[in-house]
């Protein structure tokens, strides 16, 4: 089994805001209630929405808020060589296929049904092409996405907060017709590369689990436990966004609010701790366990 060194992996896409935070905050408590390693990881490959000045305002309100991390910054743009060795692997088994179909293609084809495929699930449409089709779409001179060859597997596993959950396996992208590398092939490659032995993440990546753990399993790497957590809601019962109001750390000193305030108020969220009761990182160490979490938690105040 890995050891429980965990991690956090925000994309400097725009700022944390508050349920960002908690599950930063969350994460790291996972991580250190184990005595783990605890790594801070930037997803930046979506190179049309990063920004620079993200990088830095991210790692700067984790440390206000009085998290800390065991080594330096990885950024996921500095890792390519090691997705496409994974790439490289998954051709030479014979476990992916170029797909030219256009996002309109894939929401109607999807739509369509195909038997015990969930729906919205990719159904295979380029996989069923003849030589010569294949022949002809690079003809156009189009770029393909590249596609795992997953047969609508199922995959189960046992979730900290969850508890089983069975998901079904799609064929989904690998490497987009853009060259980018695909989020589900970065994050299997990068947890395993800094071994990562509990991934703590929202709730609303639930559903990617088992598409992670079929292709770390193909790629031949250790499986991770999962702690999905629950996510963090405005007022209205949505997820947390900036209609919300006040939901970053600059909105809420903007109020008087100090980081120590904020820390307190995600922690209250959660059941660590009083609504108002001042608490330090190392207080929220001792305390914490996951038996804490379940969905009620959520509304931010």
């Amino acid at each position: 089994m890995l050891p429980s060194d965990g991690r956090f992996a925000p994309s400097p896409t725009g700022t944390l805001h508050l349920g960002n935070l908690r599950t930063a905050l969350l994460a790291w408590l996972f991580a250190r209630s184990q005595d783990a390693r605890f790594l801070l990881r930037m997803e930046d490959l979506d190179t049309g929405r990063v920004r620079e000045r993200f990088y830095d305002e991210q790692v700067r309100d984790l440390g206000a808020l009085g998290l800390d991390w065991d080594g330096p910054v990885v950024r996921q743009s500095d890792r390519l060589d090691r997705y496409g060795d994974a790439i490289e692997t998954l051709a030479a088994r014979d476990l992916v296929y170029e797909c030219w179909c256009t996002r309109a293609e894939i929401r109607e084809a999807a739509s369509a049904p195909h038997g015990d495929l969930p729906e919205g699930f990719y159904p295979g449409t380029c996989l069923r092409l003849t030589g010569a089709e294949r022949a002809a779409r690079r003809a156009e001179g189009r770029p393909p996405a590249l596609r795992v060859r997953a047969g609508a597997a199922s995959v189960t596993f046992e979730d900290e907060v969850a508890g089983t959950v069975t998901g079904a396996v799609d064929d989904f992208v690998v490497r987009r017709n853009d060259g980018a590398y695909a989020y589900n092939l970065a994050v299997v490659v990068d947890d395993a590369a800094q071994g990562i032995g509990e991934v703590v993440r929202g709730a609303d990546l639930l559903d990617s689990t088992p598409r992670q753990l079929w292709l770390g399993e193909r790629l031949g790497l250790p499986a991770p436990r999962h702690a999905h957590v629950p996510l963090m809601l405005g007022e209205d019962g949505a997820r947390l966004a900036k209609r919300h109001g006040a939901v970053t750390l600059a909105d809420r000193a903007a109020l008087g609010e100090t980081p120590d305030d904020v820390r307190a108020l995600l922690a209250a969220s959660v059941g660590l701790s009083e609504p108002g009761e001042a608490v330090t990182p190392a207080e929220l160490v001792a305390r914490f366990s996951p038996a804490v979490l379940a969905p009620r938690a959520g509304a931010a105040r």
